[in-house]
């Protein structure tokens, strides 16, 4: 229960108290989704310790980084998940980071050297002190009372500041979209540290005393027998896991009519797979958008049309404003095509301990978030594509998120990312990598003629198709563009041979 939560949090921020930690000092979260995870990030802000969020992925490179950065004086994590040595992995990396000085295990068990979670929610530490102990030490809404890490898909993740405020405030416009309710179950499917599943997870569903099911580590059957298990109406997924559940051969094994919403962000959600996602898993499917720099911007509502929902990512949320600018800045024009530009009290304020980041991130008090949109009669937010994704082929552009929602449709694409290969003439050409459906082989003409049949520009097509099992995955939420990109300049290398003297 909600009540049980309260109890948790405060003996865990107490415990961090009894260990010395201090105030604005860092302790570094990596666990999977699990109760143990909004326990421990809501203790730390009672106790006056910033929480830093990483997901679960991150290893010694990425971690070292980002607890050297911020300083952090703990971490807690898993002791083994997935295969995968937590404890080992921070052994090896404790002697370069001379300011951690706890680690915390959140398992049923404890190495030696570390501290058990679980033993510091089972004493009733509230006991020894007054009911408003923590009031003395909680870090105050309006100012930074939590960390979280871009998904460093162009380089090593930075560390974004969050205040409470914003959050609540954000929280509040999805919920005036969405319309929340106490008879809600909300499946937290996506990763709880990113995207619209960590307002969600961290404030929304408390905000309304929904109920919160967690699930630890994807898989799309287990994603449909939680789904029927625990009656879920809320389902916060990544556009991945929709496509992955949509196409799962038990799919009508499974009941799934409590869903009423499901929740796609992180990444484009594909017109296709979205369509696909309403008829066969019977719910409204809404697009969030937002960015882990600056948070959740716009997300679509059940009142707008299916149009809307499935095309568009809504209009900006209360305290968010938009504004799409030409290659030189300037507003574009009505229905023309430009940079998404945002600012808004309810943003993040910038990267902790980088100020030039923070200064080449905001100009005067605006965000460049990279992505390209139009707006429609409506005032909706169309978005078209990145702009550092977008491929300039002889003069011309090619949205990628164009020809990706075309090839979805196809009957015998399961997934599909267009990307830049680079050409010594035209500057760039288009390349399709596409993950065929089960049992299904897809050649180079059958992509061609299926486009031809769309009736748009030839100079549009991909030009070539490389096939694949799975599509690599940055922060396990959206398609790594830059692995993609960086592959298919490796193999055209390898093609052209030894360069000549």
């Amino acid at each position: 229960t909600w009540a049980q939560a309260k109890t948790g949090i405060d003996r865990l921020a107490l415990g961090f108290l009894e260990m010395g930690l201090k105030r604005d000092q860092v302790i570094a979260i990596q666990l999977p989704n699990c109760v143990e995870l909004l326990l421990a990030r809501v203790a730390c802000e009672k106790a006056g310790v910033m929480a830093l969020t990483v997901i679960r992925n991150l290893r010694h490179k990425e971690i070292s980084h980002a607890l050297g950065q911020t300083g952090a004086a703990g971490v807690i994590i898993p002791w083994r998940h997935e295969g995968r040595d937590y404890f080992k992995m921070i052994q090896d990396l404790k002697p370069e980071l001379p300011a951690l000085q706890h680690i915390i295990v959140a398992d049923d068990e404890a190495p030696p050297g570390a501290v058990s979670l679980r033993e510091i929610l089972e004493r009733p530490l509230e006991s020894k002190y007054p009911p408003d102990h923590l009031e003395a030490t909680q870090i105050p809404a309006d100012e930074v009372g939590s960390l979280s890490h871009t998904s460093g898909s162009t380089g090593l993740p930075k560390i974004v500041e969050d205040a409470t405020f914003p959050r609540v405030a954000t929280a509040r416009s999805q919920h005036a979209r969405m319309s929340w309710s106490p008879d809600d179950v909300i499946g937290v499917i996506a990763p709880a540290v990113g995207g619209a599943a960590k307002t969600i997870s961290f404030l929304g569903a408390a905000m309304v005393g929904a109920r919160l099911v967690l699930m630890e580590q994807f898989d799309a059957e287990e994603a449909l027998k939680l789904i029927e298990r625990e009656r879920v109406t809320i389902a916060c997924t990544v556009p991945a896991q929709i496509s992955m559940m949509v196409d799962h051969p038990n799919l009508d094994m499974y009941d799934v009519s409590s869903l009423r919403l499901i929740t796609a962000a992180t990444a484009p959600l594909m017109k296709e797979v979205a369509l696909k996602g309403e008829e066969r898993l019977g719910a409204v499917i809404l697009n969030l958008y937002g960015g882990m720099d600056v948070g959740g911007l716009c997300v679509t509502s059940p009142s707008d049309t299916q149009e809307v929902r499935l095309s568009s990512i809504g209009k900006p949320l209360r305290g968010a404003e938009f504004s799409l600018r030409d290659k030189e800045g300037h507003d574009a024009p009505p229905g023309e095509v430009g940079t998404i530009w945002v600012r808004g009290p309810i943003l993040s304020s910038g990267y902790f301990k980088n100020p030039q980041a923070t200064q080449e991130g905001w100009t005067d008090g605006w965000f460049n978030m990279g992505d390209l949109a139009r707006y429609d009669e409506e005032g909706n937010v169309l978005l078209v594509g990145r702009s550092k994704d977008v491929i300039i082929r002889g003069g011309h552009n090619i949205f990628p998120v164009e020809l990706e929602n075309l090839l979805s449709a196809h009957p015998k694409v399961q997934e599909v990312s267009v990307v830049a290969m680079p050409d010594p003439v035209l500057g760039e050409r288009a390349c399709a990598y596409v993950v065929p459906r089960p049992g299904e082989s897809i050649a180079f003409e059958d992509v061609i003629s299926f486009l031809k049949e769309k009736q748009i520009a030839s100079y549009k097509f991909p030009e070539r198709l490389e096939l694949a099992t799975e599509l690599p995955m940055a922060a396990e939420q959206k398609v790594d563009k830059k692995t993609l990109r960086d592959d298919i300049a490796r193999k055209l290398e390898a093609e052209s041979g030894p360069a000549k003297a």
